[in-house]
């Protein structure tokens, strides 16, 4: 008989695969890897993502690992900017190339345009590997190789149809840059990943940071459809629950869960964090009621703190050269003296040597 999991469960598997039940000792680099990359749609956040997971996490360790092209910035799953491994950008790109022909064919003023320019791939491939450009500087190039053309519009053609790295200063600690692209083979310096990646191994991958989940998850957190036939074929070699609504859930065998009582800290969440992202049902993290606050009309996804494991509060924080302030707007009543602690750590993180201030109205703080 499958066991039926309760929300608890699910929600304290899901703390403890990310990293989030107990900050963890390893390096930035091994947590980017097991998460398959860290939304990077925000240029910071993922800072914030390593500082919530690791102990001792420090800044330098993530700027060394952009400046030595160890890890980058590249749209993947759902189309979105993920900071991944060098391989992981070369490696899981083909696997959701369709991803971003789907956001094309869905833009039809962009795929029009796309489709009246001839070679446009191979155009805007040479263009990136010649230079970096940022997106008006390839518009202009596209201006010149397709004359009559509108090349904004072909600019946004070619960022959904070419691999494009976003490199440095876009997403460097305390650096500002607009994003500047190349490809990836240009940045990173090899065409041929290793090892190489199929779509079964991302499947893996993903239920080892995200599991146990239902194919109808794994499609949400990559954007690919029709993964039931890779579930199919990984089958054997999984376990199976039943959600607390039924559904079928998989998870590697090998992975035990955590019991429903282990505590979970209070933890300040990233903006754009997967947490929130990668799953269809996203309830063993944020009651449906909590959404709409949380993923705004306009696609923002806010920073956010976890209390007893489940989303509570969101959280905004504002850094200037003289002070430091978050505000955490509630979203459920909040244990202060819990979360008093963790707030000033992350401000410490966020400006070690500026005045702060926590700005909590249900402390008049």
């Amino acid at each position: 008989m499958t066991d039926r999991l309760t929300l608890r469960q699910l929600n304290r598997a899901l703390l403890d695969r990310q990293g989030l039940l107990e900050r963890r000792t390893g390096s930035a680099l091994a947590m980017i890897d097991h998460l398959v990359g860290m939304q990077s749609q925000s240029p910071l956040a993922p800072y914030v993502g390593l500082w919530s997971r690791l102990s001792g996490f420090k800044p330098d360790e993530l700027v060394d690992l952009m400046t030595s092209r160890e890890v980058c910035r590249i749209v993947l799953m759902r189309g979105t900017i993920h900071l991944v491994k060098a391989n992981d950008a070369l490696a899981i790109r083909p696997l959701v190339a369709e991803v971003m022909r789907r956001g094309l064919a869905s833009n039809k003023p962009v795929a029009a345009a796309a489709a009246a320019a001839p070679s446009l791939v191979e155009v805007g491939t040479r263009l990136l590997s010649e230079s970096p450009l940022n997106p008006t500087q390839l518009a202009a190039a596209l201006a010149d190789a397709y004359p009559g053309h509108d090349p904004a519009l072909l600019s946004r053609a070619v960022r959904d149809l070419v691999p494009c790295v976003q490199i440095p200063p876009r997403g460097l600690w305390a650096k500002a840059g607009q994003p500047t692209l190349t490809t990836p083979t240009n940045w990173l310096g090899t065409d041929n990943p290793s090892p190489s990646l199929s779509i079964d191994d991302l499947v893996l991958r993903y239920l080892k940071a995200f599991g146990p989940a239902s194919i109808q998850d794994a499609q949400a957190w990559s954007g690919l459809t029709r993964l039931t036939e890779v579930f199919t074929r990984l089958r054997p070699q999984l376990r199976t629950y039943s959600a607390p609504d039924g559904r079928e859930l998989f998870d590697l065998a090998s992975l035990s869960l955590p019991s429903e009582d282990v505590p979970a800290p209070v933890r300040f969440v990233a903006e754009f964090d997967n947490l929130l992202l990668s799953h269809a049902d996203r309830t063993r993290v944020i009651a449906n009621d909590h959404r709409r606050e949380i993923i705004t009309i306009n696609g923002i996804v806010r920073g956010t703190v976890l209390i007893d494991g489940f989303v509570a509060a969101w959280w905004k924080a504002t850094v200037t050269r003289t002070d430091a302030t978050l505000r955490v707007t509630p979203l459920a009543p909040l244990p202060t003296d819990d979360l008093l602690p963790e707030a000033n750590h992350l401000l410490t993180f966020l400006a070690p040597s500026l005045p702060t201030t926590i700005d909590l109205p249900s402390t008049g703080r």
